[in-house]
């Protein structure tokens, strides 16, 4: 069947179902997910459909923050709500990941889609779902939980005008010439008339198209091209280029592992990569298209609109010469971590912006909140405040574990010439709070980096072993806290990845990182604490190469014995 057949039956069905009613309490949901969009590279100013669907009939979550920077690892903790270090799926392929190790781990039989089903959901999802989703493994075996799919399948995920897909159990089959987002897009509103015609089961549909990820040929060593854009947006922003922030291709290097010897880039790889950027946001055109096709099916049912909470957001960030890196993902910064989260729906503040501090861990059990299931105590994550009502009693935590195993791939390397930088094992904590806005990362080399978000938001100065304050705190004593934070985080699950200053403070008298720093502590965390460490770079979670696992807890004792020492 051509695209133009599909769209027509697409368009056959929305007759059928205009001015359906759904007889069900619980709310739908409708998640779509990009593939390596960027946030702070401004990709949403040039997504019109965004703007007006989702940031101006909704609430943009400005801290989002995935907690893996790498695709399958993320949509695996996306889907779960469990960090990266409990789900043991850390890579994009074996040993360490990739859609087999999903299977090993369990998670065929108890994620979002099993869970949402035994809720009373019918549950839909077209596009990628993760790497190593494959010829080879996709029916072996097929994956659970969806009532309808239509699945992007390796090799031919990252092949914009031949897409391979399988849609429920059939066999995969390739599209040549038709492009891949406009196939979503189609299989997306077909689902969403299945599901509305379903009036009396509440639905969860999945949308994810790969812009603006780079077209990739994989096996072997993968091969790495700028995204396609759909030929009818290939002309589109002609003159754009990568935004010239401070941290773009800086006179200084970085302080930690292979930042610090990375070159900087020549003109010619500057305007390479000016091309990649621009192709980038000439896919994500098909994305805006893509959007507009479900509102427009959404807003001829208003009963189902009005019942609907719609998210948009991405699986990781993106960098195009922040620290004079090459296209890519994976690393700890900014770019790469810091993602756009948008929500709409019902209850939820119209053209509002939120620096409240969420995660993916945390999407599971907003959904969860919003549909009235209870939540799971092994969930590491917790709901995102993103209705009024949730908003009035806020008590979200201020912190966000990021974590990565393995090498930093580099994409776009015509020019440059590596394929990959070693050593690029790390654990990162973010804190945000009232008059603080931290980072703080331990390498696999037990190298460390903190910055200042808010006076330093591109990460140029390195405050470790410095003599400077942050919010009048000496560097020393707030290193030590965010160690003794990160320590915690590191295996933390349940409630502790949620409330790790419970562990550190069982009396319940510290709640963030404001009240751990208190004096009386200084020689808890700075003579007493554990400090995080690694004994190697490996590329998986090897905990015999974690150093500490588990932080001291305070005691009593040290609080006089603090003031005399």
């Amino acid at each position: 069947m051509t695209l133009s057949q599909t769209l027509l039956l697409a368009s056959a069905g929305a007759a059928a179902v205009v001015g359906s009613v759904q007889n069900v309490t619980k709310p739908n949901f409708i998640f779509i997910m990009t593939d390596d969009q960027d946030l702070h590279l401004n990709s949403i100013d040039y997504q019109q459909s965004v703007q007006k669907h989702f940031a101006q009939e909704g609430t943009w979550f400005k801290k989002h923050f995935c907690t893996v920077a790498l695709c399958c690892p993320s949509r695996v903790s996306l889907l779960t709500g469990k960090a990266a270090h409990n789900t043991n799926v850390t890579d994009v392929s074996a040993p360490y990941g990739g859609y087999p190790r999903f299977i090993e781990e369990g998670f065929n039989d108890d994620y979002l889609p099993v869970w949402l089903q035994n809720a009373g959901y019918n549950t839909y999802y077209t596009g990628k779902m993760m790497n190593g989703h494959s010829l080879s493994t996709y029916n072996n075996p097929r994956i659970n939980g969806w009532n309808g799919s239509d699945f992007l399948i390796d090799p031919g995920t990252y092949i914009f005008y031949n897409a391979t897909m399988s849609r429920n159990h059939d066999p995969a089959k390739n599209y040549p010439g038709e492009y891949s987002t406009d196939l979503i897009s189609a299989a997306a509103v077909g689902f969403l008339d299945d599901a509305i015609k379903a009036s009396d089961r509440p639905f969860f549909l999945g949308v994810a198209p790969i812009a603006p990820h780079s077209e990739t040929i994989t096996g072997g060593d993968a091969k790495f091209n700028a995204p396609v854009p759909a030929k009818r947006h290939e002309h589109l922003f002609p003159n754009v280029t990568v935004p010239r922030t401070p941290n773009f291709n800086p006179n200084t290097t970085g302080t930690a592992s292979y930042f610090k010897t990375i070159r900087q880039l020549n003109q010619t790889e500057i305007d390479y990569n000016d091309d990649w950027y621009r192709k980038r946001l000439q896919s994500l055109q098909s994305v805006d298209e893509l959007i507009d096709s479900i509102i427009e099916r959404l807003s001829a049912n208003p009963t189902v609109l009005n019942n609907t909470y719609l998210i948009y957001t991405t699986d990781n960030g993106y960098h195009i010469g922040q620290h004079r890196l090459p296209p890519g993902k994976s690393c700890n910064i900014e770019e790469d971590v810091n993602i756009p989260f948008f929500i709409r729906g019902p209850g939820v503040p119209k053209g509002a912006v939120q620096t409240i501090p969420s995660s993916h861990t945390d999407i599971v059990p907003t959904l969860f909140s919003l549909a009235g299931i209870p939540l799971r105590e092994d969930f590491d994550g917790e709901p995102i405040p993103v209705t009024k009502e949730l908003l009035a009693k806020n008590e979200k935590s201020e912190h966000v574990n990021i974590e990565f195993w393995g090498e930093y791939l580099v994409e776009g390397n015509t020019f440059f010439g590596q394929s990959y930088f070693p050593n690029n094992t790390y654990k990162h904590v973010r804190v945000i709070g009232e008059g603080y806005d931290l980072a703080y990362a331990v390498w696999c080399t037990n190298e460390l980096e903190l910055y200042d978000m808010v006076n330093d938001p591109y990460q140029l100065t390195n405050l470790h072993n410095t003599n400077s304050t942050v919010n009048s705190w000496p560097i020393a004593s707030l290193s030590s806290r965010l160690n003794g934070l990160l320590l915690t985080l590191k295996r933390c699950k349940g409630r502790t990845c949620t409330r790790p200053w419970e562990k550190l403070h069982p009396k319940g008298d510290v709640k963030n990182l404001k009240d751990a720093m208190d004096k009386k502590f200084d020689a808890f965390y700075e003579k007493h604490q554990q400090p995080v460490t690694f004994s190697e770079c490996a590329l998986g979670q090897v905990l015999s190469a974690e150093g500490a696992l588990e932080p001291v807890q305070w005691r009593e004792e040290w609080d006089e014995w603090s003031y005399h020492t």
